[in-house]
């Protein structure tokens, strides 16, 4: 295992082509502020080409409590949307980057750390996980990405619920909504996402990017225009050379399999 040069709030290691990208203010419980947002921008935006799967977790027991509310300071109109669409390039790079991203949940995924973690691909949950929107009981409004993200994941129904009332969703019930795509015991996320990433990794690139890249966007358009623009990526995707050798290996594996006759 090589480590990359960290920052003060983001770590990042890598184990063969896959990259782990750890969050590393736990006296915070993870909370965002705007060096953090920085670091995951530059982070995100800088990964190696050699990086085919990504894995974003977190020091301690919290995944992320959301914005930093102790750094919160009076901006102007203009200054908040600029604020907001800082959020919003950081995690562009991570749902829109260099490869599929895993997600490890525990403890507090809270209001700005559902919208970090709704930026992932795959998410696994930990049982310790809760999750909150509490934005609507403080008089503000989700900002970094989640009106898009977290009502595409759970609905704006449930969405609407967990803004308005200040719920709190436990793990089960978070798996249940859709939430989180895996539920382990505690401690085993990390190792559950690695064996996913490794997994991953292990796809063609064009695949993984049509996943990442075009798959949210055609469900976005319309039916017609969603089979013409999947109809191109297919077509793309078909003729990589990676992909011509997956199936090689497919093949030959099928054509050596001892063939049983009832």
């Amino acid at each position: 295992m090589t480590q990359a040069e960290p920052s003060s709030l983001v770590d990042v290691q890598y184990i063969d082509s896959i990259a782990l990208v750890k969050l590393t203010r736990p006296q915070k419980r993870n909370a965002i502020n705007d060096e953090l947002v920085a670091a995951l921008h530059s982070t995100f935006s800088a990964m190696p080409d050699s990086v085919k799967a990504i894995v974003l977790h977190a020091e301690g027991d919290h995944f992320c409590a959301g914005l930093d509310l102790s750094e919160i300071r009076e901006h102007s109109v203009p200054e908040s949307v600029l604020h907001s669409r800082s959020w919003h390039a950081a995690f562009e790079h991570i749902q829109f980057g260099r490869a599929p991203v895993i997600a490890v949940l525990n403890g507090a995924v809270v209001g700005g750390g559902l919208e970090l973690a709704s930026s992932a691909h795959i998410r696994v949950a930990e049982r310790s996980a809760f999750y909150a929107l509490p934005e609507g009981k403080r008089g503000l409004f989700v900002g970094g990405g989640g009106s898009v993200r977290i009502s595409r994941l759970i609905g704006v129904a449930r969405m609407s619920d967990l803004m308005l009332t200040g719920r709190v969703l436990n793990a089960e019930e978070g798996q249940q909504i859709g939430i989180s795509t895996y539920l382990v015991e505690p401690g085993e996320g990390l190792a559950k996402a690695l064996e996913l990433a490794r997994n991953i990794a292990t796809n063609a690139s064009m695949t993984n990017y049509g996943v990442m890249h075009l798959l949210p966007r055609i469900a976005d358009q319309t039916i017609h225009d969603g089979l013409a623009t999947e109809s191109l990526m297919a077509a793309v995707a078909q003729t990589d050379p990676a992909t011509l050798e997956l199936l090689a290996q497919f093949l030959e594996g099928k054509k050596n399999k001892v063939q049983f006759k009832p």
